[in-house]
């Protein structure tokens, strides 16, 4: 054949090894997308020098603090408390971990000797020190519950800055609150903020600011987001935020 037949037969036949090339690609990126997306999830561990493992999403150092991304939030801990991060690890859909909370199993080991729902202790944490083990106030409360020094005392707590000790401390005194004021939660956390000789005089929460502000960002974490900290709190502690 000749004329303009022929050309455009010879363009139609060099064009199609590039057109098969473009769809052989275009097959493998579909292949390794559905590749991708069939992996189990992979997931960072920042331990901590308390044995503590923690999954990540993303870490970053900010002097002497490091951030910690974590599912649905994030914590900052001292950059002295960061042993290492581990490399990525495969888990697959059924795998269970701990809770993503800093000293997920003190918080556990003081709740179940106490009899106090771990959910609660872990809010409580969050709000009075953020997961700072060497938090300071200005009125002298110490570590991760902010223990008073007299308090501190008065729950056997020789070293504040000592997470376990500190865990344990809080959580018994926590426990004792809820006692003394019938398990209205809201009384104890009030009470815990400050003080029962406050508590008692107003008979129930006193009109400060301070005091009700706290009373609700740990209650609010109950009632809203009751698996955020990783421990799914009991029916039974929400419905002690009905008290007061």
């Amino acid at each position: 054949m000749t004329g303009p037949y022929k050309c455009a037969g010879a363009r139609r036949s060099r064009r199609m090894p590039m057109l098969l090339a473009q769809a052989g690609f275009a097959i493998a990126v579909i292949l390794l997308t559905l590749l991708i997306g069939a992996q189990p999830a992979r997931a960072d561990y920042a331990v901590l020098r308390s044995g503590q493992r923690l999954h990540i999403t993303g870490w970053q150092a900010l002097g002497d603090t490091v951030r910690l991304d974590l599912t649905g939030g994030s914590v900052t801990i001292s950059a002295a408390e960061l042993a290492s991060i581990e490399p990525e690890e495969i888990f697959g859909a059924s795998a269970q971990r701990e809770p993503d909370v800093p000293y997920a199993a003190q918080i556990r080991n003081a709740a179940e000797t106490y009899g106090v729902d771990p959910g609660l202790v872990a809010s409580v944490i969050s709000v009075e020190s953020n997961f700072n083990s060497r938090a300071i106030s200005k009125r002298s409360a110490l570590g991760l519950m902010q223990l008073r020094p007299e308090t501190a005392a008065q729950m056997a707590v020789r070293n504040a800055f000592d997470a376990t000790q500190n865990i344990n401390g809080g959580t018994r005194y926590l426990k004792l609150l809820l006692d003394r004021y019938g398990q209205s939660l809201p009384l104890a956390l009030a009470a815990y903020n400050a003080g029962p000789k406050l508590v008692d005089f107003y008979h129930g929460i006193p009109p400060l600011s301070e005091t009700r502000t706290y009373v609700n960002r740990v209650m609010e974490n109950l009632r809203n987001q009751p698996s955020l900290l990783g421990f799914r709190t009991g029916s039974s502690t929400l419905a002690q935020s009905k008290g007061r």
